[in-house]
C-alpha cells in the first residue's frame, strides 16, 4: 500500500505539504499542488478513510435512509441506491445504507455520531413523521420525494401528480371515456407513500375536469391477485377501456392474464404505465410509458447535498417534468 511518505518523496515536497494538499486545509502554491496531485495519480496513492476523517473534520459519507418494506419493488428501489452510490464515489465518498425502520432522531444520530456528513431520505410519505426533526438536522438533508408540508426542506422527485394527469389525458384524448387506474399495492397507500398519493390525486384531477367514468383499485403483486382485481376493473357495468397502471411489479402478470382472456393491447383494451423505459419496452407486449427517472434523480440528490457541504443554500423543491413515450399500446375509440 503506498504512504503519503512515498507520495512526498515522489514530488519532493513534506509529508506535511501533501497532507495540506489533501485537506485543503493550507493555501499551497498551484505549482505544488499540482505536482503533488501527478504523484498522487502516478503512485495510486488512497489517503486513509480515518485519517482524512480526522483532517478535514468529515467522514466522506453520505448517508442514505431507505426502510424497506415488503410491498416494495426492489429492482425499482435498487436502482436509486445504485445510482446515488455510483454518484457518491464521483465525488469520493462512500455511501452508509440505512434500511431499518427509522423514527424521528434517527437523522440526528447519524450525524452527531459523525456517522455521515449529508443525508438523503427514501419512502417518504405525504405526513411524514420524521419532518419536523429533519429540518433540525445539523447537515445537508435532501429528500427523494416530497411531504405535504415540505417548508424548510430540499425535494427532488418526479412530479407524479403530473404525471398521473398526463396519462389519464393520454386516454381522454383517444376517446376513452371510462379508465381505471391499477395502483401500488394496498400497503403502500395506507402508509400514505407520497409518490402514490400525488399520482393518484392527478390522476382523480383530470378524470374529473374531463368527465371520465374513473375507478381506482390497488393492486398486490402475484397472478391471483391481478387476475381479482381485473374482475373488478372490467366488469361489464364499467365499460372499462383504457388503463394507467401505476405498479411495476403487475405489468408481467398483467400482460399475460389479459392475454389468457383473450383480450388484445390495444385493439381491446389500451395500457399506459409509469415504469422504467426499459422494463416498459421489454414487455411482451412493450407500453406506451412515463419514464421512472430513477439513474437521473439518484445522481441529482447526491449532487443537491454535495453542493450544501458547507455553504448555506436555501432550500429548494426540484421535480423533474414527466416524460412520456409512445409505443402503441394505447388506442383511438
Amino acid at each position: 500500500m503506498i504512504t503519503i511518505k512515498e507520495v512526498a518523496h515522489h514530488a519532493g515536497v513534506s509529508m506535511s505539504t501533501v497532507s495540506y494538499v489533501l485537506s485543503g486545509k493550507r493555501s499551497i502554491s498551484e505549482e505544488t499542488k499540482r505536482r503533488v496531485e501527478q504523484s498522487i495519480a502516478a503512485l495510486g496513492y488512497h489517503p486513509n478513510a480515518g485519517a482524512r476523517a480526522l483532517a478535514s473534520n468529515r467522514s466522506r459519507v453520505v448517508g442514505l435512509v431507505v426502510p424497506l418494506h415488503s410491498d416494495q419493488n426492489m429492482p425499482i428501489i435498487m436502482r436509486f441506491v445504485s445510482s446515488i452510490v455510483a454518484r457518491a464515489r464521483d465525488h469520493d465518498y462512500d455511501v452508509l445504507l440505512l434500511t431499518k425502520e427509522a423514527g424521528p432522531g434517527e437523522a440526528h444520530r447519524v450525524i452527531a455520531r459523525s456517522m455521515a456528513d449529508a443525508i438523503i431520505v427514501m419512502d417518504v410519505e405525504s405526513a411524514d413523521p420524521r419532518v419536523p426533526e429533519l429540518r433540525d438536522v445539523d447537515a445537508p438533508v435532501v429528500l427523494l420525494g416530497m411531504p405535504d408540508d415540505h417548508e424548510g426542506l430540499s425535494c427532488l422527485d418526479l412530479d407524479f401528480a403530473t404525471a398521473g394527469r398526463q396519462m389519464a389525458g393520454h386516454l381522454a384524448d383517444r376517446g376513452h371515456r371510462s379508465i381505471a387506474l391499477i395502483g401500488s399495492p394496498p400497503p403502500v397507500y395506507q402508509r400514505g407513500t407520497s409518490f402514490a398519493a400525488r399520482l393518484l390525486s392527478g390522476f382523480q384531477g383530470e378524470t374529473a375536469k374531463r368527465g371520465l367514468l374513473a375507478s381506482v383499485h390497488s393492486c398486490a403483486p402475484g397472478f391471483d391477485a391481478v387476475s381479482e382485481c381485473l374482475d373488478d376493473v372490467l366488469h361489464p357495468d364499467r365499460g372499462t377501456t383504457g388503463l394507467v397502471v401505476h405498479n411495476e411489479a403487475v405489468l408481467g402478470p398483467l400482460l399475460l392474464e389479459l392475454r389468457r382472456r383473450s383480450l388484445a393491447v390495444p385493439g381491446d383494451l389500451s395500457v399506459i404505465t409509469l415504469c422504467p423505459d426499459d422494463v416498459a419496452a421489454a414487455l411482451p407486449v412493450p407500453l406506451t410509458s412515463i419514464a421512472v427517472p430513477a439513474q437521473e434523480l439518484g445522481a441529482i440528490a447526491v449532487e443537491m447535498v454535495i453542493a450544501r457541504l458547507g455553504r448555506e443554500l436555501a432550500p429548494e423543491v426540484r421535480l423533474l417534468q414527466p416524460q412520456l413515450t409512445d409505443r402503441g399500446s394505447t388506442a383511438v375509440r
